[in-house]
């Protein structure tokens, strides 16, 4: 476990940093398959999980969230391979435990949306709490300091997560986080600000949001929860150009061709490191405290959010200095003709 934990570190009125966004991220290097984003990494080819892990503690969270994330049962069984998810869950919570006590970070348990909720289908209920049952129980046996529930839609399912968590958590804090869509309000419409209030009060130790939105658009939504809750609040936003016109990442359209993006060609759409810069500006003026990034997440992103929030992470070292840029520096005389056909211009000769 961390030198401190998550609820200690929040009560001294220190922030958070957790680097998410595994599977798009492993996905972009070509072990994971778009689509279901099942994480068969973790069976398949373990050290780039690890790999990755690292990457994030390097750029500095303070976080190894075991890449439980479309790990439950439902999607196992879509795909075959149900037989395997108990070793799936504890070879991911493993893998994070073993590297958080190696770089003294603390490591968490994960569940998610199910996709199979429905409000008025008990039996779903039934279903999902069975899922996120034995997804606790192998989190706090792997030794997990507390557990999230992240990208869920809506307010009823994440009940269904926080209650699993003090029921099946022995004690463990539990992070809940929604996914905020085009309208304001849960799934099964409850207004953003007023579902993580309940959820605060219900008795998680963080809510908040993630998944969703990109920095701009989640922003607003940010503020009414920080008005409505007294606790800790989370932001963990995709890292992508989501407008006003088009607040999610799954309504964003290619600049050019006009044709929806998500999730294959996110690429052109994605935000630049001071769009993250700005948006950890903006977040810990609002009071965030609990704070990282999502879906597009990667480390030079990271160390953009890290270096907001006052750290100075190993990843710092290599920072840029564009200062060294020779095109960019301007001060050579003989690299004036490389300058002006690299920014079409013409320089003065003065």
């Amino acid at each position: 476990m961390g030198s401190k934990g998550l609820l200690e570190r929040l009560r001294n009125g220190e922030s958070v940093l957790i680097a998410e966004g595994y599977v798009m991220e492993i996905e972009r290097r070509g072990y994971l398959q778009a689509g279901g984003f099942v994480p068969e990494v973790v069976l398949e080819h373990p050290e780039i999980v690890e790999g990755l892990h690292r990457e994030f503690i390097h750029a500095g969270t303070d976080v190894v969230e075991a890449l439980m994330y479309f790990g439950h049962r439902e999607k196992l069984r879509a795909i075959g391979r149900e037989s395997d998810l108990e070793k799936l869950n504890r070879m991911a919570l493993k893998i994070a435990r073993d590297l958080a006590n190696e770089t003294d970070t603390l490591m968490a348990g994960g569940l998610c949306c199910t996709t199979i909720y429905d409000p008025d289908n008990t039996e779903t209920h039934d279903k999902i709490r069975s899922i996120f049952k034995e997804q606790v129980e192998w989190a706090v046996t792997e030794g997990a300091d507390y557990m999230i529930a992240e990208t869920i839609h809506s307010y009823g399912e994440a009940q269904l997560a926080l209650e699993a968590i003090q029921q099946h958590g022995k004690g463990i804090p539990a992070v809940i986080t929604l996914t905020c869509l085009i309208p304001d309000e849960t799934t099964d419409e409850v207004p953003i600000a007023e579902a993580c209030r309940r959820l605060e009060e219900g008795g998680a130790a963080v809510v908040g949001l993630n998944c969703g939105r990109g920095p701009k658009t989640m922003l607003p939504a940010l503020r009414e929860i920080r008005k409505a809750c007294k606790g800790p609040i989370a932001a963990l936003p995709v890292t992508y150009r989501t407008k006003e016109h088009c607040r999610t990442w799954h309504s964003l359209n290619d600049p050019d061709t006009g044709r929806n993006v998500f999730p294959k060609n996110l690429a052109c759409v994605m935000s630049s490191r001071d769009d993250i810069r700005e948006f950890a500006e903006e977040a810990k003026a609002i009071g965030v405290n609990y704070i990282g990034l999502c879906c597009g997440n990667a480390p030079f992103y990271f160390r953009e959010l890290a270096e907001v929030y006052g750290r100075k992470p190993e990843a710092s070292k290599y920072s840029p200095n564009l200062s060294l840029n020779v095109i960019l520096e301007g001060t050579n005389p003989s690299l004036r003709k490389l300058r002006e056909y690299a920014f079409g211009t013409t320089e003065s000769n003065d």
